[in-house]
């Protein structure tokens, strides 16, 4: 890719390099390009896309979807458990839809960066100064100057030494994707939101799933009556869930079999591992120290509200940063981290952020949880609607799922929507904007919504929340 222009500041190559090319170094490149600004993206691997597009969401979500079509599992409701679209699946039906995609999106990242005359530049990136990057490649070693530097290079999963990693029966997230057979049985390792994504993904096939979590509970973080219904779902598909338990350590026997020894003593043996405990940021190889920024807990960077480090012309954003690290808070982080570099400080309207969980079924929220109030003494109520309840519930075959409005009780205004089932992380977003915009309990009681739809969840659950203030 050629850019259209050099640096606006003759003494440097650009006017910005950002290193990584995820959502946040994407969206920091396109925005700094519109502003007329000369930009290049710097990525150790040979394409665009970043783990996003390579390793983490988009090839994740498509395995999913894979997953529901071909295992029938929309349908058994209506159909029946054994219902399937192919009987016999296999890895390679799987990872076929997912390949597809990651290239779909490969070519529409690159095509955004050339029409925005943004270069590209394949090698890892270090720091030389706080102005130069040295770039190794397999074609040789180079250095890129620019005025202002936006780290962006994401996360990797953590790898601790107790555990022996081998890619073909021990996997991270980064490499479960590669194995060669679908497996009569899986150990997940971590009951986060990456363990219980590919746990509920290879339940849906009926693998049979033991989720291993420290915690007395999954997705600690999510509202209790949606993880409770969350529980009893994986369970219903047949997974065994170790709360309360530590791994004392994970290895393969020579017969392939993979054994975890649990601190309380129990043994699982199981085809295979998904472990799934935490990601540490990717800043071990940059350098970092040559400029003067210290990394925190994991490799975490610390920046202040502009996305900007402790060294003036370097900012920072996406997942090195740390929480929420999510593909949807990565990209604005990066747009905004570039608009505040070049001076377009257009008013932010602050909007809750929306939680998305890619599990089976999905789960999203998107405010306070009831926990979460009682700590702050806020009164409020609750309205709740069940898909089962809702015609379009029927029609798409899902019954469990459910959409709860925490709201205050005496003013009304929505506080929390929670939801669980089909399309959950779509449904959400109609409770960010009234949240966002101040609405309350009466405007979700008194719109008309399309029928039939799972839409209908709002209205709904704002009719039985207000039956109960008003009772």
């Amino acid at each position: 890719m050629a850019t259209k222009q050099r640096s606006n500041n003759g003494k440097f190559d650009y006017d910005l390099l950002v290193i990584g090319c995820g959502p946040a170094g994407q969206r920091a490149a396109v925005q700094a390009a519109k502003l007329r600004k000369s930009v290049a993206i710097v990525d150790s691997r040979e394409v665009v896309g970043g783990v996003c597009v390579h390793t983490g969401t988009i090839p994740s979500k498509s395995f999913k979807e894979a997953v529901l079509f071909l295992s029938g599992y929309r349908q058994r409701s209506i159909y029946g458990a054994g219902y399937r679209v192919k009987s016999e699946i296999e890895m390679s039906d799987l990872t076929f839809r997912c390949n597809r995609i990651m290239q779909q999106e490969i070519d529409v990242i690159k095509a955004q960066l050339g029409r925005n005359y943004v270069d590209w530049i394949g090698g890892h990136a270090k720091f030389l100064d706080q102005n130069t990057l040295e770039i190794s490649s397999l074609e040789g070693v180079q250095k890129k100057t620019a005025e202002y530097i936006i780290i962006a290079s994401g996360a990797k999963p953590s790898r601790p030494p107790n555990v022996q990693f081998n890619g073909k029966s021990i996997f991270d997230s980064d490499d479960i994707l590669n194995l060669q057979n679908l497996p009569r049985n899986m150990t997940v390792v971590g009951g986060g939101v990456i363990g219980t994504e590919y746990g509920s993904m290879f339940a849906a096939l009926g693998v049979h799933v033991t989720i291993i979590d420290a915690r007395n509970k999954l997705l600690g973080f999510v509202d209790e009556e949606i993880i409770e219904n969350f529980q009893y779902q994986m369970r219903s598909m047949g997974v065994t869930l170790r709360l309360n338990e530590e791994v004392k350590s994970c290895s393969e026997r020579e017969d392939g079999q993979v054994v975890t020894q649990l601190k309380s003593g129990k043994v699982i043996i199981s085809d295979c591992i998904l472990f799934s405990a935490g990601r540490v940021s990717a800043t071990a190889d940059l350098d970092l120290d040559k400029v003067g920024i210290k990394t925190e807990e994991r490799g975490r960077i610390n920046v202040n509200e502009h996305f900007q480090t402790s060294v003036p012309n370097i900012f920072a954003a996406g997942d090195v940063i740390g929480f929420p690290a999510l593909a949807s808070t990565s990209g604005a982080q990066g747009r905004l981290a570039s608009a505040w570099i070049f001076g377009l400080k257009d008013p932010i309207q602050e909007a809750p952020l929306p939680y998305g969980i890619y599990s089976i079924p999905e789960i999203s929220y998107v405010g306070f949880t009831e926990r979460e109030l009682t700590e702050k003494e806020i009164p409020y109520e609750v309205g709740v609607a069940r898909f089962k309840e809702i015609a379009r519930g029927h029609i798409i075959g899902d019954e469990n799922g459910m959409l709860k409005l925490v709201f205050h009780r005496e003013t009304q205004e929505i506080l929390g929507v929670h939801i669980i089932g089909e399309s959950a992380t779509e449904l959400v977003h109609i409770g960010q904007a009234v949240i966002t915009l101040k609405g309350g309990l009466t405007y979700l009681r008194d719109a008309v919504f399309n029928y039939p739809t799972l839409a209908e969840c709002y209205k709904v659950a704002a009719l039985d929340g207000y039956n109960k203030i008003r009772a």
